[in-house]
């Protein structure tokens, strides 16, 4: 199993940052390094379908973001600390939504079915 804890949301004003962490654990990474894993950051706003936010593969790692959040997120990992961040820049009332950190080995990045283990959410609220 693995498990996936998301931390540091929270409520901020437009404008602001935020940096969430995702640790991850469990006895897959017994098997496959985390390094291994491709890591990825989704949201869902309230209404809406959960979307794509940002990815980062193995090793170092690519990555990959939304259009909406490009040149504002970043995504990185600490693969020595089992942690894969995304650092929040110049929030918008948009970006409101539960922010899910996943997992997986695929490379279809954006598409949530190329993705194992999903965390249970941090929220993130930006006020206006």
């Amino acid at each position: 199993q693995v498990q996936l804890v998301e931390s540091g949301g929270g409520l901020v004003q437009a404008g602001g940052s935020l940096r969430l962490s995702c640790a991850a654990s469990g006895r897959a990474f017994s098997r496959y390094a985390f390094s291994s894993y491709v890591m990825g950051w989704f949201r869902q706003a309230p209404g809406k379908e959960r979307e794509f936010v940002a990815a980062i593969t193995w090793g170092p790692g690519s990555t990959y973001y939304a259009d909406s959040v490009k040149g504002r997120f970043t995504i990185s990992r600490d693969n020595a600390k089992n942690t894969v961040y995304l650092q929040m820049n110049s929030l918008k009332p948009d970006d409101t939504a539960v922010y899910y950190c996943a997992a997986g080995v695929r490379l279809r990045v954006t598409v949530q079915g190329s993705y194992d283990y999903w965390g249970q959410g941090t929220q993130v609220t930006v006020s206006s």
